[in-house]
């Protein structure tokens, strides 16, 4: 069976984002692109766990991690619960399938020093590019949008009256969010530039290139790495750092579970507890120096 039914499903059921899909196709095309060379397979629609597993070995074999792997043997269960969804299959070839064993991956948050320094010390230049620079490192703080959420912003998004933000999430799921009047401000000024630009081509978003077009996320990912580069020493210093960090200190200063899982517009708890081990880091520090009991 060919994979373009599945991919329109993606698009138009499941409302899955075009970098998802993207993915999502090219490990079903990877699988299906080994099963043809090593087993002369024409279709992957039936296929058994032994030839799943013949796959495992082979990427593994290849020094490909865990973790890649555990993404991409979910691509292909989405693949085959598809198929079963129309009646292709009857029972999945991964349905006892137990996902390999991964370290867990702790991303480390800037400070609130790095923060302070990025926000209050390093020289933005002032014209257009800079004051939109620094309203990205705002947003990306205060809020704790993603970067493909800050990429689709549009100008309607924003209630100056409320100080808040629409966002659009995955899987199409708006959330409101407030704005800081420090973030309102850095807006209201990157409105008033944006407004003096020679031409605009994407109208109706808010960032965007001097030349008039809708931002890209590679260059959100740069404009992070380039500005952060200055203040820490931190390997990795990229937007979804910066969602973390947004995460961290808000639970390092008292806020609860649920309303920072509102926030950051996750589905379950269990999304927002990766980002609770810097604040129980926090927590001990301040029990050792309060409790009583601690004689140091």
């Amino acid at each position: 069976m060919p994979i373009e039914p599945f991919i329109s499903y993606l698009q138009l059921e499941k409302n899955y984002s075009r970098h998802t899909i993207k993915a999502y196709e090219k490990d079903v095309t990877e699988f299906s692109e080994f099963c043809s060379v090593e087993y002369n397979l024409t279709s992957i629609a039936e296929v058994s766990y032994t030839i799943v597993r013949s796959w495992i070995v082979f990427m593994s074999n290849k020094e490909v991690s865990n973790r890649t792997i555990n993404r991409k043997i979910s691509s292909l269960r989405a693949y085959y619960r598809f198929l079963q969804k129309i009646n292709q299959i009857s029972v999945s070839p991964l349905v006892k399938h137990k996902a390999l064993k991964t370290n867990k991956k702790i991303e480390v948050p800037f400070s609130e020093k790095e923060m302070e320094k990025i926000l209050s010390e390093i020289p933005f230049d002032n014209d257009f590019e800079g004051v939109r620079d620094k309203l990205i490192v705002e947003l990306l703080y205060t809020t704790g949008i993603r970067r493909a959420e800050l990429v689709g912003l549009q100008l309607k998004d924003i209630n100056d009256s409320n100080s808040t933000l629409k966002v659009l999430g995955k899987r199409n799921k708006e959330r409101i969010l407030p704005l800081l009047p420090s973030t309102i401000s850095m807006l209201q000024e990157y409105v008033l530039l944006r407004s003096k630009l020679e031409k605009i081509a994407d109208s109706s978003y808010l960032f965007l290139t001097k030349s008039g077009l809708k931002i890209y996320e590679t260059l959100v990912y740069r404009t992070i790495n380039r500005y952060f580069s200055l203040v820490s020493p931190k390997v990795k210093k990229s937007p979804h750092i910066l969602r973390h960090t947004f995460a961290t200190h808000l639970l390092n200063r008292g806020a609860d579970l649920n309303s920072v899982k509102e926030l950051l517009g996750h589905s379950s708890l269990a999304s927002t507890q990766v980002y609770t081990h810097n604040s129980i880091a926090e927590l001990k520090k301040v029990h050792l120096k309060a409790h009583p009991r601690n004689k140091e």
